[in-house]
């Protein structure tokens, strides 16, 4: 059996929605083929090994700091362990540059460009996605509507994993330790995330029933995780991926997620027609959810960071 199903979205078959019923049952991972964004993806891939070539000339201008969350970052912590990798956000375009919240690199050359088609693309397909998973549901209508996304609120990040660490030794001093993976154990915010990976594999979910399990880069195919909202929403029908990537030995890894979001002010609490026999979340706003979580990603608060079990009403 298949522990992560590959779906055709373009025409999903009711043996795919069965199979990603048990895989969001499980560990929350399934694969999209027939998206149609191949020559997307190339063009996206292709600009983001160059923007992870440059130097800190490029790089250095546009870091992240605590009071603006969006460029280049080289240390961030999961779990209070510094993780192996760089990475770049930003969010939509369309209101991110205009009110000067991304911060865009001098170079490579056509970097801005490629990115705003790669938001637009995705953005559309994760909304397909959501149709696909409120079909699963097996409630049409009422639950495609309650499970929301905003392109307003969602992000992207460029990943790099390299083998070694990418901060100069002499920057090291004061810094949290590296983790033992590459990147820690946890779970995404948000309702889904689309992931692109290359194929040097290393990203591993975590079931229940099988524990840790590889998720296979495979040619052609989109990683769909999903994400706190929708474990929420769905009163933990459907699992909150929780998933880590491997330390790099041989090669370095790259990686594109698609976090798809809530609306910022919205409100969490389990869907009416799935909260059966009872709620099992108390109500309370994702921005509480996701500002808890960033602020963890620059400093260590001294205490793991914020989940969506705090907000759960079933004692344990």
């Amino acid at each position: 059996m298949d522990l992560v199903p590959t779906i055709d979205i373009g025409n999903p078959s009711s043996a795919d929605l069965a199979n990603l019923d048990r895989a969001a049952s499980d560990h929350g991972f399934f694969l999209l083929a027939g998206h149609g964004l191949d020559e997307v993806i190339e063009r996206t891939w292709d600009i983001t090994r160059k923007f992870f070539a440059c130097d800190e000339t490029v790089k250095g201008p546009i870091r992240r700091t605590p009071s603006r969350g969006l460029g280049y970052h080289d240390r961030e912590l999961t779990k209070r362990r510094r993780d192996n990798k760089e990475v770049f956000d930003y969010i939509d375009p369309q209101v991110g540059d205009e009110r000067e919240l991304n911060q865009w690199p001098t170079a490579p050359h056509g970097f801005h460009t490629q990115l705003v088609e790669f938001f637009d693309e995705f953005a559309a397909l994760a909304q397909r996605t959501i149709t696909v998973l409120a079909n699963a549901l097996g409630d049409p209508v009422t639950v495609d509507d309650e499970l929301a996304i905003n392109r307003t609120s969602s992000t992207v990040r460029l990943n790099h994993y390299p083998i070694e660490d990418p901060v100069p030794i002499d920057e090291r001093d004061r810094l949290a330790p590296l983790g033992e993976t590459a990147l820690g154990y946890h779970t995404d915010t948000g309702v889904l995330t689309l992931l692109l990976q290359d194929d040097t594999g290393g990203l591993q979910a975590r079931s229940p029933e099988h524990g840790w399990i590889d998720v296979p880069p495979i040619a052609g195919t989109i990683v769909v995780n999903l994400a706190d909202a929708m474990q929420v929403w769905t009163n933990d029908r459907y699992k909150a991926a929780v998933h880590r990537v491997v330390p790099m030995t041989t090669s370095n890894r790259y990686s594109i997620p698609f976090f798809a979001n809530p609306p910022r002010n919205a409100l969490l609490a389990p869907i009416a027609e799935l909260a059966d026999p009872a709620p099992r979340y108390r109500e309370f706003g994702w921005r509480e959810l996701i500002e808890g979580r960033v602020a963890d990603n620059f400093q260590d608060g001294g205490a793991e960071d914020i989940q969506i079990s705090d907000f759960s009403v079933i004692q344990s």
